[in-house]
């Protein structure tokens, strides 16, 4: 989309808002409203802000930052017509004043790490499949982990409660130019996921912040509250973003593919998946962001734990699904949709050019369920956990010689910090779970 083009639109649809969107290293997206009056401007990449106000940016003294639009993300938000008169957003990098991509924007980094693909010939296709949950408010308006849905995996009306819902999404969605290709109602209770089409990794990271914002917005219009916490509720399964990617060569073949290969998969997929093998566990902390993320990754709710690849087995951490030729792609099921999905591609990226680069060897895949395996057989089978906890991820992610080269310092320095920090503060932390289990006894 060029300037004029979106000159254009906001001249029809009349809008008068313009929201300038970034993220910062958590991947929460933030925004600068600007009036009919300022747009121009706006689009010309003249924006300043005060980048000391975001956390892991930059410091008081050095804080006068720019935002640069890409214009192809420019869209009007079809949820804030009001009396006729439209608002639109479009998504930014962030600058330093003398006119240099500021190291510490995720969107700028991974733009980085891409670069450093495509000079090896490669480049990379997304599709992130983000679960949610809707749950009620209460009377005050503040969240709550209720929900009168009692549907289950695929279940239709009159059951699924949160159907409404979903299909206003999905519609805005639509709207806003996602090509939806499924939804439906997930395993839990008030749990739903929206398939959208893959893309290049930039754009497939820019539709999955700009998804999760239009998922709460609905869902607030419906006085709901969505959620993409990765395990708000103890005894059901959590949510997760199984991540699809590929990688393409510069004829536009899929370099996966080999239909004379085992399993048609080619040698370069093969050694991608050693190298997300070799890497998961100094990955984790970025694609597994939180304290919560550790209470998904447990054995008996689905989500993987271990660290292996099959063809058909869910319980493994790669899946590779049946589809070939251009759709033939690997499945990382670990991530969750608390991660920044910028820093969460850049990594699992690089850890699959690591083995490209390295030779690395596939383990054997595991096709049969790993959870029922004994801890000896694991051992037998070479098969290694995810990390057990934020704070093990963290010392992994801080051991993984990939973090730096991919994070890039001022991301993974403040990364860290942020990471030890929220650990400390739950390790302080006195929880429910102590009071019912030692307020009486002790």
């Amino acid at each position: 989309m060029t300037r004029d083009e979106i000159m254009q639109i906001i001249e029809e649809q009349n809008v008068h808002f313009f929201r300038l969107q970034f993220v910062d290293i958590l991947g929460f997206m933030k925004n600068i409203a600007v009036p009919l009056s300022q747009i121009e401007k706006a689009l010309d990449g003249k924006m300043m802000f005060d980048g000391s106000s975001i956390d892991g940016f930059v410091r008081i003294n050095e804080s006068d930052m720019y935002l640069k639009p890409d214009y192809n993300t420019f869209t009007v938000l079809p949820w804030r017509n009001q009396n006729g008169t439209n608002a639109a957003r479009i998504i930014c990098d962030v600058y330093n004043p003398d006119g240099t991509p500021f190291s510490g924007c995720p969107r700028n980094n991974l733009k980085r790490v891409l670069a450093d693909a495509k000079a090896m010939g490669y480049t990379m296709n997304v599709g992130t499949e983000a679960e949610f949950f809707l749950f009620e408010k209460d009377e005050e308006g503040r969240a709550t982990t209720k929900t009168s849905d009692v549907a289950g995996y695929f279940d239709v009306d009159p059951d699924d409660c949160g159907i409404n819902c979903r299909r206003e999404i999905i519609e805005t969605l639509e709207a806003m130019g996602f090509e939806i290709e499924a939804s439906h109602h997930e395993v839990a209770e008030g749990q739903h996921e929206v398939n959208f089409k893959y893309a290049d990794a930039l754009t497939a990271a820019d539709n999955t912040v700009t998804f999760k914002w239009v998922v709460r917005s609905i869902a607030a219009e419906y006085g709901l509250h969505a959620t993409f916490m990765p395990k708000p509720v103890f005894g059901i399964n959590g949510s997760g973003m199984h991540t699809n990617q590929s990688l393409f060569n510069a004829d536009g073949t899929n370099a996966f593919f080999d239909p004379n290969g085992p399993l048609q998969l080619s040698e370069i997929a093969y050694k991608y998946i050693a190298g997300i093998s070799k890497n998961a566990a100094g990955f984790a902390a970025v694609t597994n962001p939180l304290v919560n993320s550790y209470k998904r990754l447990v054995p008996g709710y689905e989500a993987p734990v271990y660290i292996a690849w099959s063809a058909s087995n869910r319980s493994a951490m790669i899946r590779i699904p049946a589809s070939r030729g251009l759709g033939t792609r690997t499945e990382v099921r670990c991530p969750d949709p608390a991660c920044n999905p910028y820093l969460a591609f850049a990594m699992m990226l690089n850890s699959g050019l690591d083995g490209i680069k390295n030779n690395l060897q596939a383990p054997p895949p595991v096709n049969h369920d790993i959870f029922e395996m004994t801890a000896q057989e694991k051992e037998a089978a070479g098969i290694a956990s995810l990390p057990g906890s934020l704070k093990e991820a963290i010392e992994a992610l801080k051991a993984n010689p990939l973090a730096k080269a991919t994070l890039g310092e001022h991301i993974l320095k403040n990364y860290i910090e942020n990471k030890k920090k929220e650990w400390d503060d739950y390790r302080i932390a006195i929880t429910d779970w102590e009071i019912k289990r030692y307020l009486s006894n002790y």
